[in-house]
């Protein structure tokens, strides 16, 4: 594998469960993980194993309770160049998209907030993100709510795009779409991929999915990675017992 994107050491992440006599939780507990330019490492386990808390911890959304996270050569937040080189896409797009505001203004607002060029190239690179993800010009002038559960995601999409990220979590984002939609999705990031080079992180349930898009397969299990493997490899010859017992549910 080339020089990661992201390098996770010894990651862990606690909290103080609520309740009379609670402790702590380890909710991540000693990853070590790499994803590298243009890979989509897949990450796979059941509710509550830890997959979007790791998520955020990739994303620099939670500081880690021990171990180290390296994000383009240093650590995690810590240079400027990092700023507008993470993005999430979610589970919903209403989560991302404010209902009151239109679907450019939204897609143009990361730009905004990294101050970066002016009203019409912002405008520009807008037009041109909505073309790369399918939709015509128009969409920027249309709400959210007018919009398909596809177009939607669609407009997600360009909106975690939008500042040329290296590193891009999906966090479950193609769960909530109809079946058809869903292999549209898929297609739209592997190809945007293809054309931009971003690493990537899918979470999903959907070992389908993960098949599909993925070049590895991380599986995780109560906070821990237990097993890691190129996709041909994972799907034809699971190594852990948890990894097959997940594939054997979809056999």
């Amino acid at each position: 594998m080339s020089q990661p994107i992201l390098a996770l050491s010894g990651i862990r992440f606690s909290y103080r469960a609520r309740g009379f006599g609670s402790g702590k939780v380890d909710a991540v507990r000693g990853i070590d993980l790499g994803i590298a330019p243009g890979e989509t490492l897949g990450l796979v386990g059941e509710s509550g194993s830890g997959k979007t808390t790791l998520g955020k911890l990739c994303l620099g959304l939670l500081r880690p309770s021990a171990g180290s996270a390296v994000f383009l050569g240093g650590p995690m937040g810590a240079l400027r160049q990092q700023k507008g080189k993470r993005s999430l896409v979610l589970q919903h797009p209403e989560w991302a998209l404010n209902p009151r505001m239109r679907c450019g203004a939204s897609v143009a607002e990361p730009l905004e907030i990294l101050g970066s060029g002016d009203r019409a190239s912002r405008a520009q690179a807008v037009a041109a993100m909505l073309g790369a993800v399918g939709l015509d010009a128009g969409i920027a002038e249309r709400y959210p709510g007018a919009l398909s559960g596809g177009q939607r995601q669609r407009v997600a999409i360009a909106r975690a795009l939008i500042t040329e990220p290296k590193l891009v979590v999906f966090d479950e984002a193609v769960s909530a779409l109809d079946v058809s939609v869903q292999a549209q999705i898929l297609n739209l990031i592997k190809r945007l991929q293809g054309e931009q080079g971003f690493a990537a992180l899918f979470i999903s349930h959907d070992l389908a999915a993960t098949r599909y898009l993925c070049h590895r397969i991380a599986v995780m299990l109560r906070g821990e990675i237990v097993e890691v493997a190129p996709a041909s490899l994972f799907y034809d010859r699971p190594n852990h017992p948890y990894s097959r017992q997940l594939l054997a549910a979809i056999r």
